[in-house]
């Protein structure tokens, strides 16, 4: 049986550096951003509705969406990020039922969904076991900041905009605490591979 791991962490908690350490060890990782990313190009379902949705505003020069001033839109407004979440996730969401399934039918061992919003999404129903990447709120406003380049206010916004990573830790079947060295959260993904 494959095991359907879902993995999960706050913004800028280092989810994507476990992701990428899961994909070394040869293990397929479906992730929604990268999904979610194609959903909203020109031509997609997404992006229509976005666009009816949102106006031209969100917008490049290249007709592609910005996704900083969607972001900007959103993040600042609870009704505007459901509007947009409503659009966006039933496509990522069946999207990623596909992939998971072709691996399920390649009999692959285990399997990484990558998903940000696994909880906020009511997505853990996919998963057999939920894995969340942590750091402490302090360390994770600070990484976000800094690797953004976002206003303090504009990554606390960003932050708020999802679950606080305490209530997603005490949700998870696994945590990786990645306050600490690349070596010592690699450690840590080995071991949980061990355990699955």
């Amino acid at each position: 049986m494959t095991k359907v791991i879902g993995l999960t962490g706050g913004i800028a908690t280092g989810k994507s550096t476990v992701a990428n350490f899961f994909r070394e060890q040869n293990i397929p990782v479906i992730d929604a951003d990268v999904i979610a990313k194609e959903a909203v190009e020109p031509g997609q379902y997404a992006y229509n509705q976005i666009i009816e949705t949102f106006g031209e505003k969100v917008l490049q020069n290249n007709g592609m969406i910005d996704r900083q001033k969607l972001g900007k839109l959103i993040f600042s407004d609870d009704t505007k990020r459901k509007k947009l979440n409503n659009i966006v996730h039933p496509q990522v969401r069946s999207k990623m039922i596909a992939q998971r399934d072709y691996f399920i039918r390649a009999k692959e061992e285990m399997i990484i969904l990558d998903i940000p919003l696994l909880f906020e999404s009511n997505l853990a129903d996919l998963v057999y076991r939920v894995v969340v990447v942590y750091v402490d709120p302090d360390t994770q406003l600070k990484r976000l900041v800094d690797r953004d380049n976002l206003s303090k206010e504009d990554a606390q916004n960003r932050i708020q905009a999802q679950m606080p990573i305490d209530d997603k830790k005490d949700l998870a079947d696994r945590v990786i605490d990645n306050t600490g060295s690349i070596e010592y959260t690699k450690k840590q993904c080995k071991e949980i591979i061990k355990q699955l």
